[in-house]
């Protein structure tokens, strides 16, 4: 193996990549562009850089960065600072800057956390930009909600996903939801699944024992009926690594600390923290099994990076995550799915995993069969280009 392709799959956490300059009316500003290529502007959230709180949407805008140019386009990117979904009001002063500062039919690919929350900003721009709205996870999907604030973030995506030419959705799962959701028309709704890098082995613990859960720890990750599932199979050798951010929802954070402690489980679950490169690198390197408890997922990118390791999954069966297990050429399936609100489910499988040989064996080569058929990155740069080279032109504005 050369050493670029030893890189590119070790490839965990993607580098910083310049921003734009401070935006301006001045076009000057957007840099000399090859001929060759021509130019989308990707307005992604102010963190998506940030080792601190990594997530799969940040890793997937960060990826896409490096590999449209590949197809055909060059990104000048823009990081939004702010509280996405409900920025304050320099958070929005800003997004609206960058926006007008862009000539009339310039490309912008936006990301969905920036965009979907303020139809009062890009709904007026959609009539003189060309615009695709990258849709990571639904706003009203998430985890925890009051009833009020979903239908308020339902209503405003629903008005900028209608405003705009083209809406990019990470799985044929949410591709389905957010046509009949929103009511939107199929043919501009599309599909870029993440890729997966092919990563060496995971050599394991012992084969059996080490669990880890790749994901930020907050309440539509679920890790706490992970905790309850793994209290009831107390009985067993395992050991687990929470490995996520911690920043998000402190109070989770604080409760979840407290489950794990009441459960007397503190010296074979860790809350690692946040994890990249070569240090998450590491983390699935001594898996045996991967698990995601999550409520809500449009794809889940940690479930297919263990398996580009051969990991086998446990997953909940929600969303997106059935088609991130997917099935090897030969038919195998590379995880077990279970429901979101069943830890009982979630321990019982894990019984499974440890009490039957047989089980272990068909989920490991299934993983194996999975790791060698996932699609890389390029696939979803290709797909991508193919949807920001279709954007018609914008209407204009009347005078």
């Amino acid at each position: 193996m050369s050493d670029l392709t030893v890189d590119r799959a070790r490839l965990a956490y993607v580098p910083a990549q310049p921003l734009a300059a401070k935006n301006t009316k001045n076009t000057a500003n957007f840099g000399i562009i090859p001929m060759s290529l021509r130019t989308v502007h990707f307005v992604m959230p102010g963190g998506v850089d940030d080792p601190a709180a990594p997530s799969g949407g940040n890793a997937y805008d960060r990826r896409v960065c490096l590999d449209l140019p590949g197809f055909g386009w060059q990104v000048v990117r823009h990081a939004a600072p702010g509280a996405w979904p409900d920025p304050d009001a320099d958070a929005r002063e800003s997004l609206a800057r960058t926006l007008a500062g862009m000539p009339d039919d310039t490309v912008v690919l936006l990301d969905g956390l920036v965009a979907c929350g303020v139809p009062e900003i890009v709904v007026p721009e959609a009539e003189r930009l060309r615009i695709a709205v990258l849709v990571h996870l639904p706003l009203g999907d998430e985890t925890g909600l009051d009833p009020a604030v979903a239908a308020d973030l339902d209503a405003r995506e629903r008005a900028v996903l209608r405003a705009v030419p083209a809406t990019i959705a990470t799985s044929d799962w949410a591709v389905r939801r957010l046509v009949s959701h929103h009511g939107l028309a199929p043919d501009r709704v599309h599909l870029a699944a993440p890729g997966a890098d092919i990563a060496p082995l995971a050599p394991g613990t012992d084969g059996i024992s080490h669990l880890v859960c790749v994901a930020a720890v907050t309440p539509r990750k679920g890790q706490h009926r992970l905790v309850e599932a793994l209290a009831a199979v107390r009985d067993l050798p395992w050991t687990c690594s929470l490995v996520g951010g911690l920043g998000t929802d402190p109070e989770y954070v604080a409760a979840l600390r407290a489950q794990i402690e009441g459960y007397g489980l503190a010296d074979r679950l860790r809350l690692t923290g946040p994890r990249t490169g070569a240090d998450l690198d590491a983390s699935y390197a001594a898996a045996d099994l991967m698990v995601l408890t999550s409520y809500a997922e449009t794809y889940g990118m940690a479930v297919t990076e263990a398996l580009a390791r051969g990991i086998p999954v446990v997953a909940t069966d929600v969303g997106g995550l059935p088609e991130a297990v997917g099935r090897a050429p030969d038919g195998g399936v590379p995880g077990i799915l279970v429901p979101p609100e069943d830890p009982a489910a979630i321990a019982a499988e894990l019984r499974g995993w440890f009490g039957e040989p047989d089980v272990r064996r068909r989920l490991k080569a299934a993983a194996r069969g999975r790791r060698s058929a996932l699609a890389g990155w390029a696939a979803t740069a290709r797909s991508l280009a193919g949807v920001l080279g279709r954007l018609p032109g914008a209407p204009r504005r009347a005078a």
